[in-house]
């Protein structure tokens, strides 16, 4: 398992794939992780953040895998160079690499899709997703062009940005000319060296070094709610999967906390057609918004690696871990018990702070037999510095105050 952040299902994944029986082992940042604070993990080795390619191959030669499970985006990215650089190599070392990561993430002419919005959403719509009006934007005068073509509100989204970091929602062109020039530089120097202090993430300092400006798009946004799949699937053909509807998210475009487990074969559909088309390996995710007026369901865009869903055990169908699993090992899938009937389920531990009032009726995905892990998720190593928890209370006043001028913004008034 790779990953660049400190992501809670990275822990929770690694928990699953031991019990069903792999050997886990990892590559993170060794300060802070939670995969360090499980009983599982085999081997662990550092994530350097200024030569990530090299401290990969060095992981992978040491445990020699059957597959790589990236568990965020930057790991993603960093596979795929790697499998270029590979690919220049001459001898044994650089072959064996190539075909790891091919079986682990699937078929190479997918590496340049799946990280980037517009061409995922092309090739989607391609194959009968339901996809909003979505297009490319390369600079303002491309913003002005829009206008004529797509009207208020906007949502703009730039590539190499997760958990809503880099989405914005405009409702007036003057937002969208603000927001374009938010997102579409990500990587700037004040922005690096905060997420280096302030969230011990120095992982942000080679793209801003690198000069890297990510595309951005301008997609028309849909009143409705926010839903996603998760699925795994080996060579085109999907294994398991689950899909969800949001019922308690961080603001308007953060990650979901609480989430009710639905039946909606648009989005499962969505997900093989995709996988089939890319011919993928793995695990991925999918957004959605199911529009209010229609219930029609719109895929928005794609996560190419595991996501909080992946380690939840729903039974027959729903049981990405049994899917994995069977394939690695060359078995039947066996049959497992669903871990929870109840359709509700509050991630941890995301849903503690959301305060939701279906917080109660939910199942609570808290992984009991790691009291180590459980300390470490509600007190994350980031947040214990002064810093962090003022800087994190300024963002918040922050978005309060964006969220009402966007509300008041709104031809509805609604938020």
């Amino acid at each position: 398992m790779t990953d660049t952040d400190r992501r809670p299902y990275a822990a929770r994944l690694a928990i699953v794939l031991s019990e069903a029986g792999c050997d886990v082992s990892a590559i993170c940042s060794r300060r802070g992780h939670p995969l360090l604070k499980t009983s599982v993990a085999r081997r662990t080795f550092s994530y350097s953040p200024f030569r990530p390619l090299d401290a990969l191959t060095r992981a992978i030669e040491a445990t020699q895998p059957d597959i790589i499970v990236p568990c965020d985006d930057r790991g993603v990215r960093h596979l795929h160079e790697l499998y270029a650089r590979a690919r220049r190599e001459e001898g044994n070392s650089g072959k064996k690499l190539v075909t790891l990561i091919e079986r682990s993430l699937g078929a190479p002419e997918s590496y340049s899709v799946v990280s980037a919005r517009y061409d995922l959403l092309q090739i989607a719509r391609e194959e009968g997703c339901r996809v909003p009006n979505t297009e490319l934007v390369n600079a303002l005068d491309d913003l002005k062009a829009c206008q004529a073509r797509q009207p208020f509100p906007w949502v703009l989204k730039a590539d190499e940005t997760w958990g809503g970091r880099g989405v914005r929602i405009a409702y007036t062109p003057e937002q969208g000319k603000k927001y374009f020039g938010e997102v579409s530089r990500p990587f700037r120097f004040r922005r690096a060296v905060k997420r280096m202090v302030v969230n011990r993430d120095p992982f942000w300092m080679q793209p801003w070094w690198e000069g890297r400006k990510p595309a951005v798009v301008v997609q028309a946004y849909v009143e409705g709610r926010p839903a996603n799949c998760a699925v795994v699937c080996w060579e085109g053909k999907v294994l398991a999967g689950i899909g969800v509807e949001v019922v308690s998210a961080e603001g308007l475009t953060g990650p979901a906390s609480i989430v009710r487990v639905l039946n909606n074969s648009d989005m499962m559909l969505c997900a093989e057609r995709i996988a089939r088309r890319l011919h993928l390996s793995g695990f991925f995710g999918l957004d959605f918004m199911i529009e209010d007026r229609t219930n029609q369901t719109y895929l928005i865009e794609m996560n190419p690696r595991c996501t909080p869903l992946c380690h939840l055990r729903l039974g027959t169908g729903r049981d990405m871990i049994a899917g994995l699993w069977a394939r690695l090992s060359d078995q039947p899938v066996p049959e497992t018990q669903a871990i929870t009937e109840n359709a509700m389920i509050a991630y941890f531990p995301q849903a503690w702070n959301s305060k939701n009032e279906f917080l109660e009726s939910s199942y609570h995905d808290i992984p009991q037999d790691e009291p180590e892990l459980i300390k470490e998720f509600l007190r994350p190593w980031p947040e214990r510095s002064l810093l962090f928890r003022v800087t994190n209370h300024v963002q918040r006043v922050k978005d309060c105050a964006d969220a009402s001028l966007a509300s008041k913004s709104s031809p509805t008034g609604g938020s």
